[in-house]
């Protein structure tokens, strides 16, 4: 059951992901576009406009299951050194969820990351012709002029307008419904990730002519690597404005006059975070106990930090790594394995470390 996920942009992936074998796996694939109809229809959560998608374009459902694996790896890896480390997949489903019914910025964050993913696994389809109902960039055709000179369109452009289109579609379709102050939010999120992937669309190209004199230059459009898109989105994280909503419901105002109004952008908030410090449920904290800390650190990593002042236990262990490694001509480095000794921290356990909840 997994009607605890706040929209389709989360419950379909999450079916995709855990519940089908590999995409790679011909003979599921075919059967899931044969009974699109049945497929959809049984996943929890979705309202009519999504799931009319799902039926129409079936094939795309195995493409963001793929936009899925990426944004929550890149999640993971943007708050890896954080109390809260996007991990709730792992180590209990229920509790991301929990995440997102609030209005923090860790929920702007994956709001925007997960909709910046979708958008990413449609682009990527399209390009490599997995789906029927786009290509590549119909509209980069002919020739063109940059700073370098005159250029012809060639290859394969990324057709990132049609994964945008897709993604607001089938992401934002579970906000229309609402129209309320989180619904705003999250919608608001949704567009800042979406954006985020375009900003880093990059133009490459090929030269032509003797010995690669560049006589003649062949370009396109392509995306940037996702970490870049990430990065781009840890950084409005971080500097994220707390907002409130306008008399007349139609928008926000920020919270605090001293700040700036936000931008198409920027990711809003309307509620302060937990401080991740323990397990409790009902903000879906999974506490920091046991978690590996920073003993030279200053920054959040740092045992202080991460473990909220409770003391962190240290265990000596033994493990191989690379060492001594010599560049040998041509074209080889050759490592001995050498024996290292090292300190793990850990943070202590609170005197009670059971799941607090206030239901």
């Amino acid at each position: 059951n997994m009607n605890f996920l706040p929209g389709i942009w989360w419950s379909l992936p999450l079916v995709l992901v855990w519940a089908t074998p590999p995409v790679t796996s011909s003979w599921w694939y075919m059967g899931a576009v044969g009974s699109s109809r049945v497929m959809c229809d049984n996943v929890p959560g979705l309202v009519s406009r999504q799931r009319q998608l799902c039926r129409r374009h079936p094939e795309a459902m195995l493409s963001i299951g793929r936009g899925v694996a990426a944004w929550t790896a890149e999640c993971q890896h943007q708050f890896r050194r954080h109390r809260w480390d996007c991990n709730a997949l792992e180590r209990g489903q229920r509790l991301l969820g929990r995440v997102l019914l609030r209005s923090s910025r860790e929920s702007a964050f994956v709001h925007a990351i997960s909709s910046a993913g979708v958008v990413f696994a449609i682009t990527r389809a399209c390009s490599q012709g997995e789906l029927k109902s786009c290509s590549c960039d119909p509209k980069k055709k002919g020739s063109a002029k940059d700073s370098k000179g005159h250029f012809d369109w060639g290859g394969c452009s990324d057709n990132i307008d049609y994964g945008i289109k897709f993604a607001r579609a089938f992401v934002d379709a579970k906000e229309w419904k609402g129209k309320d102050a989180r619904a705003l939010m999250n919608l608001h999120n949704n567009r800042a990730g979406r954006k985020a992937v375009k900003r880093f669309l990059k133009q490459e190209c090929k030269c032509h002519g003797v010995s690669g004199s560049c006589t003649l230059r062949t370009c396109w459009l392509a995306m940037a690597d996702f970490r870049k898109t990430g990065d781009y989105l840890w950084k409005k994280y971080n500097g994220a404005i707390q907002v409130v909503m306008n008399q007349d419901g139609t928008g926000f105002t920020v919270a605090n006059k001293k700040f700036k109004k936000p931008t198409k952008n920027d990711l809003v908030y309307f509620e302060s975070s937990p401080d991740y410090c323990i397990r409790d449920r009902d903000v879906g904290s999974l506490g920091t106990a046991g978690r590996v800390c920073n003993q030279t650190s200053r920054g959040m990593d740092s045992c202080e930090v991460m473990c909220c002042g409770r003391g962190y236990d240290t265990s000596r262990v033994s493990r191989m790594t690379k060492c001594e490694c010599k560049f040998h001509w041509c074209c080889a480095v050759r490592c001995q394995d050498c024996l290292e000794v090292v300190d793990i921290h850990t943070c202590k356990a609170p005197k009670s470390a059971g799941w607090i909840s206030r239901t």
